[in-house]
């Protein structure tokens, strides 16, 4: 006959085995149970940090490409664009005797170190842009970043492409073009490079003026949205040009049989040594002299440093031309903030002067920055935000010192102040409620003066919003592009029109959100 288990093994049979979670006490740190189990060499939660998706940003500016990965703090690659980047394999004409000399006839200053001019259909030059050789050198860039720095798998692909708002049209297709066939992405984002900058810089509203290659632009963002864009052609190129003249006239004055300098030797010195003075009246210094080695000169060149600043001043601020004959398009760069600032409305005006931001390559010129400021705040100072600059022979106009109501009789005295002059009682509730109000807002703005802050750059805010999942306003899709170009399929999807209009489903609530977007367009945003 079996025995009968006891009561106390009965207890052990239907005790359940203990878990590792309950071992520990309920207040001790460990994994939610709701993670998946960690592999042999992961981490826990390791999966939970995988993107299903490349996130791929790419800026291309007139002299160089960046690109990289959302999330990181810089680009992985950065293009400068040069001669040898668009040379063939077996093409050795550089080393023919007398080929600079011939590249110097044949092209414009520095046209072989870029990759497009703002000037698409050859208005103020000899010939067109070819569109076709721009379209080829992108090709080449974008594959060999992704060759050779991306190394990119075969997940999806999301592209965010930061381009200026003033870029051409055509120049935009022929990006959009290139990455869409290179990169095989579904989807490109277009993002305007002064509102990422404006991001990168930790605020919502300022003026943003980009120093570039071809010209000067001063845009003013709001909110991130651009409400005032300005330009001037005097930038990087302008700047260049007046190196290569004061270097060249020191090269003719103390070597007499030498050739002319190159785009690369100039573009050196330019980086090196050149500077920007400030602002104030020049204060007697001893001369320095800075020797310069050149390849193309036996001798170096003896350069008083001083006269370093002087292609700043002649190709940024224009210090030796008169005011009259400056166009609108040639201003220097204090008077394009300036006009700026002053075309803005009052209440964005005070935001965006305490907040200009100066970006680009030619921005990083020792002294530049704080030069550009102290001009424009001089400015300010001297004639304020009055558009008229000289009344004539009108009086000169002082400023109203308001001291309070002055009465008709000055020798009439009132004992009773008149109602409505009197001061208002304060209200102790409602003045603790403002200041609790206060503190959890924070500070106010900073406004009213002119100031200039840093940014991280264009790219890097791009990285920042990409990365927070933010979609741009401008999402260009695959197939509807290569289909119907920037027009984006408005004619192949448009309808008859009705007098009655179709019932849609509500854009801003409910579950069917999605449903009464109609997808079967874009629109350009500020590049249309």
């Amino acid at each position: 006959m079996a025995q009968t288990p006891s009561a106390d093994r009965k207890v052990s049979v239907a005790r359940t085995r203990p878990s590792a979670s309950t071992n520990q006490p309920s207040d001790s740190l460990r994994t939610p149970v709701t993670r998946s189990i960690s592999g042999l060499y992961g981490s826990p939660g390791s999966s939970f940090r995988i993107e299903d998706e490349n996130q791929i940003i790419f800026e291309f500016g007139s002299r160089y490409m960046r690109a990289g990965f959302a999330g990181e703090p810089g680009p992985r690659c950065t293009t400068q664009f040069n001669p040898d980047l668009w040379r063939r394999v077996g093409d050795y004409r550089q080393w023919e005797p007398g080929y600079e000399k011939k590249i110097q006839r044949k092209v414009t200053w520095g046209e072989e170190y870029e990759l497009w001019r703002p000037d698409v259909q050859g208005l103020y030059s000899d010939t067109p842009l070819d569109q076709g050789l721009v379209e080829d050198r992108i090709g080449k860039c974008v594959r060999d970043c992704e060759n050779n720095y991306l190394l990119l798998d075969n997940r999806t692909k999301k592209v965010a492409l930061v381009v200026p708002s003033s870029l051409p049209r055509p120049l935009v297709s022929v990006v959009l073009g290139r990455l869409f066939e290179g990169l095989q992405a579904p989807t490109v984002s277009l993002l305007p490079s002064a509102v990422m900058a404006t991001a990168a810089a930790g605020v919502r509203s300022a003026l943003v003026v980009d120093i570039g290659w071809h010209e000067t632009t001063a845009t003013a963002v709001y909110e991130y949205r651009e409400v005032l864009q300005q330009s001037t052609i005097r930038a990087g190129k302008k700047l260049s040009q007046a190196f290569s003249k004061l270097l060249e006239g020191e090269n003719q004055r103390q070597n007499e049989d030498t050739d002319h300098l190159s785009f690369e030797e100039v573009e050196e010195v330019m980086t090196r040594v050149g500077w920007c003075q400030d602002a104030q009246d020049p204060v007697e210094v001893p001369v320095y002299i800075t020797s310069i080695p050149l390849p193309s000169s036996p001798n170096p060149l003896e350069v008083p440093f001083m006269s370093l600043a002087r292609p700043a001043e002649e190709a940024l601020f224009a210090s030796w031309t008169p005011p009259q004959k400056l166009d609108d398009e040639d201003q220097p760069l204090h008077h394009l903030i300036y006009k700026s600032l002053l075309a803005l409305p009052i209440d964005i005006r005070q935001i965006c002067m305490a907040r200009i931001l100066l970006t680009g390559g030619v921005s990083n010129l020792p002294g530049l920055k704080r030069r550009v400021l102290s001009e424009v705040s001089n400015l300010v100072e001297s004639r304020g935000f009055d558009p008229v600059h000289n009344y004539g022979s009108v009086a000169a106009r002082t400023k109203q010192k308001v001291d309070g109501p002055t009465p008709l009789n000055p020798t009439l005295k009132r004992e009773d102040p008149v109602a409505g002059l009197v001061p208002q009682e304060v209200d102790q509730i409602a003045h603790t409620l403002s200041q609790q109000t206060l503190k959890d807002v924070g500070p106010p703005a900073v406004g009213g003066h002119v100031r200039g802050i840093n940014t991280l750059g264009a790219w890097a805010g791009a990285s920042l919003i990409v990365n927070q999942k933010v979609r741009g306003v401008v999402e260009i899709e695959r197939e509807r592009f290569l289909q119907h170009g920037l027009v984006g399929g408005a004619s192949a999807g448009k309808k008859e029109q009705s007098v009655v209009p179709e019932p849609r489903s509500r854009q801003s609530l409910g579950p069917n959100v999605k449903a009464g977007v109609d997808r079967s367009s874009w629109t350009l945003g500020v590049w249309s």
